[in-house]
């Protein structure tokens, strides 16, 4: 079977868990739609506003009385897109095709989602048939001339790797970057080094003065970003850094509390989810909870980056932090921690703006090597994702995973970035389109197996902020409140000392500059907004 035919495959086999029960044939046809309409207008309102998950339920109520109705499934297509749920937006717009082969919108919102994992080729023969249905449309040729560029890029990159080019960070000579006398940010030395070979060695793990790491967290917050030199020393040293850690990290709860001097404050680690590019409200977090420290650490598990336009400086010091003192953080890869994901949902674009295409393509480096799971006070696994859904997964095959690469579709790497828990048993195809969901049972299996008593993930929003779920031994955790300035969601973290408890605390979103999300993404990008 190949590639194409396993994709649709496991498309075909998503249970959309947000169907409703068909009531068309208790209706007269005039109150089927009636009822219908009604609710597909409600649902663009919801839309509209930015609430996808109840524009989910109104539209799928919608389609219990009209099943077959293109537009609605096409507009639940958009909201399934908008909540990265592109397994599900794919089988709506294949549905919507199917009930109407001339409306173009279900071509349209296919593409899209096949855009957003990857498919090029697949994404640029919807938007074919969207250009043949509209000659005119300027927007679908745009996005169809997207869709050539990925796949000549693909090809390109494919030749490279064959040819087996070293990476950028084998050559880049940071100091080769001159530092202009306009340069108003901070000095890893206080000043400008004329001794390169002794600036060069404050960016080894370890050394870098803290007092340099907070002068840029202050020199972020004024929206102004650190010279593109020291970003160079840094990504060089922490790619070279990462790629000698193991794929899981075996993290301890300290021995001594964040405050020496008050011991009513017990040993912990803080575990956050997804940042989101959301700088100020990282920020909120560390004037909540302390800075990181040696006795204040944190994990930070993934999706740093992409959606907020905030994501250089979100994911610039937490590296900053990590090389200042590699005990005091810790950061796990999640699935937007990758090329694909940061062409369209606006890191590209960012880095690009703020610096150029070779401090992306280090960020790329370093993304690729980042570890992908923790086990936490020997009790807790922590990853972005979720679980293996193949039995028998061991500790000592995540530690062999290798890394240095873009994320496969399938396999344990996938599943520990894209995998969502679902609560019925076993596994099923993801709603994501990229690997599968996992149960109970699964769950339990998994920690049992390894001596562990509970799964913290991340990688969904939660109105809460947190989400406990199969029977206590599951937790989401998503630290991006009122995630892309619309969902209203609280942001969450989690406490863990020695007992390994789990202990909340919620938090509401704090004002930042007026910088849209997404505001760096370009062409494809403007889909996913």
């Amino acid at each position: 079977m190949g590639e194409d035919e396993d994709f649709d495959k496991l498309i075909d086999g998503i249970k959309n868990v947000d169907d409703e029960p068909d009531l068309s044939a208790c209706e007269s046809t005039e109150e089927a739609e009636a009822n219908g309409l009604a609710l597909k207008d409600q649902g663009n309102a919801a839309l509209m506003a930015g609430h996808y998950n109840e524009a989910i339920h109104l539209y799928s109520t919608g389609l219990s009385h009209l099943p077959n109705n293109a537009i609605i499934l096409s507009n639940r297509a958009l909201a399934y897109i908008k909540v990265e749920n592109y397994g599900l937006a794919i089988q709506d717009a294949t549905h919507a095709i199917e009930a109407d082969p001339s409306y173009p919108k279900g071509y349209y919102r296919r593409g899209s989602a096949e855009f957003a994992l990857g498919r090029a080729k697949a994404a640029r023969k919807d938007f074919r048939a969207v250009c043949k249905l509209r000659p005119k449309d300027r927007d679908a040729r745009g996005k169809l001339q997207e869709c050539d560029k990925a796949v000549r890029e693909a090809a390109f990159a494919a030749a490279i790797l064959s040819d087996e080019a070293a990476p950028l960070s084998d050559s880049f000579r940071a100091e080769s970057v001159a530092v202009e006398k306009t340069y108003d940010g901070p000095h890893p030395a206080g000043e400008l080094l004329s001794d390169t070979e002794k600036e060069a060695a404050l960016f080894e793990p370890g050394k870098l003065p803290r007092d340099f790491v907070l002068a840029a967290m202050e020199h972020f917050k004024d929206q102004k970003v650190i010279h593109k030199r020291y970003v160079a020393h840094l990504l060089i040293s922490i790619k070279h850094y990462y790629e000698k850690q193991p794929s899981l990290l075996e993290i301890p709860i300290p021995a001594i509390g964040p405050d020496e001097n008050d011991p009513t404050i017990s040993p912990r680690l803080t575990v956050c989810g997804d940042t989101h590019g959301q700088y100020y409200d990282v920020l909120n977090i560390f004037a909540l909870n302390g800075l990181p420290s040696k006795n204040n650490p944190y994990l930070f598990n993934g999706d740093f980056v992409d959606r907020g336009s905030f994501s250089v400086e979100v994911i610039l010091l937490f590296l900053l932090f990590k090389l200042s003192d590699p005990d005091c953080i810790h950061l796990h890869r999640g699935n937007h921690e990758t090329k694909n994901m940061n062409k369209i949902y606006g890191f590209e674009g960012e880095v690009k703006a703020k610096y150029d295409d070779k401090i992306f393509d280090l960020f790329l480096e370093v993304f690729s090597f980042l570890p992908l799971a923790s086990v936490v006070g020997e009790k807790v696994f922590v990853t972005h994702g979720g679980l293996p859904t193949e039995p028998d997964v061991t500790l000592a095959d995540i530690r062999k995973i290798g890394r240095g690469c873009e994320p496969p579709n399938f396999g344990l790497m996938s599943d520990l970035l894209w995998a969502d828990p679902q609560p019925f048993p076993g596994k099923s195809p993801s709603k994501r389109g990229v690997g599968y969901s996992f149960g109970p049972d699964i769950t339990e299996s998994f920690l049992k197996l390894n001596g562990l008593q509970l799964l913290v993930r991340s990688h969904e929003v939660k109105d809460e902020g947190y989400l406990v779920e199969h029977g206590g031994k599951t937790i989401t955790v998503f630290s991006a409140p009122n995630y892309c300035d619309s969902m209203g969601n609280k942001g969450a973290f989690i406490h863990f000392d020695e007992t390994c408890e789990p202990k909340f605390t919620q938090y509401e979103a704090v004002p930042h500059p007026n910088i849209r999300p997404m505001a760096y993404a370009a062409g494809m990008g403007g889909l996913f907004m």
